[in-house]
């Protein structure tokens, strides 16, 4: 049996493909034909068949009844221990923030639609969370969520949309998808989001994308309403904005192993 072909990096070129197909998968929505697949990668059919019947085989991609593939049930483990770790990772810095402003500091990534709450590092204020790791919430209620849209394309933002709908979690909740994207607009020219109380009544949140995440993220501070004033937001933007900033060149910094 002849040796695997190298990749461009040196790598098991098939291993590389295989999980090119399954980021392609995920940029469709999770779901596409073999054409398509083809298309998107340029990798010639038998090729793709191979490398598609090998993942359904480990249950990393399935097949659906209308003949397309979306992405397997088996992925979900892998995804939800890579967050956490990612959680446990960025918790120093967080704890430099809350240290600095005196808030609860958060970290969420965008997941299935969803937002994740993957790390926390609460205030020393003696008063119940607002929210806890491993709670999952539609973006477009929540700040991280709203600072993780801004930076993605409209199109895709209002095709997610279109699959979770938009319940208001307080009457404070964007539940008009065009009013969201003017909102998403202000947000991504100002550099942070604000929930004001659209997740929790009397609750407000500043939040900040991390730039370069290799899946949409963003770093929080939360708080009542009452502590959480208009002065309080001017000190705290830049705080989230410069510990969002050093997580992404950590990230970006992050040797790789062999």
């Amino acid at each position: 049996m002849p040796a695997e072909k190298n990749g461009r990096d040196g790598g098991v070129q098939s291993l590389q493909r295989a999980f090119e197909l399954l980021e392609h998968l995920a940029d469709t929505g999770g779901e596409a034909s073999l054409s398509e697949l083809a298309t998107l990668s340029g990798l010639p059919m038998p090729t793709i068949h191979r490398l598609i019947r090998t993942l359904v085989d480990l249950g990393y991609v399935r097949q659906n009844t209308n003949r397309r593939y979306a992405l397997g049930a088996r992925l979900i483990r892998l995804g939800e221990n890579a967050s956490m770790q990612f959680g446990a990772w960025a918790r120093p810095l967080l704890a430099e923030l809350v240290e600095e402003v005196g808030e609860t500091a958060n970290l969420a990534v965008l997941e299935r639609d969803e937002v994740v709450y993957v790390a926390q590092v609460p205030s020393k204020h003696s008063m119940r969370m607002f929210t806890e790791v491993g709670r999952r919430l539609l973006p477009h209620g929540t700040g991280v969520g709203k600072a993780m849209l801004a930076h993605l394309p409209e199109a895709e933002v209002r095709a997610l949309l279109d699959r979770t709908g938009m319940p208001a979690y307080t009457q404070h909740t964007f539940t008009d998808p065009d009013a969201l994207a003017a909102e998403l607009a202000r947000i991504a020219s100002q550099g942070y989001a604000l929930d004001e109380a659209e997740q929790e009544l009397g609750v407000r949140c500043v939040a900040v994308a991390v730039p370069g995440a290799p899946v949409p993220a963003a770093v929080s501070v939360s708080g009542p309403s009452g502590r959480l004033t208009a002065e309080a937001v001017a000190h705290i933007a830049p705080a989230v904005q410069r510990v969002a900033d050093a997580l992404g060149a950590s990230l970006a910094q992050a040797p790789l192993s062999v």
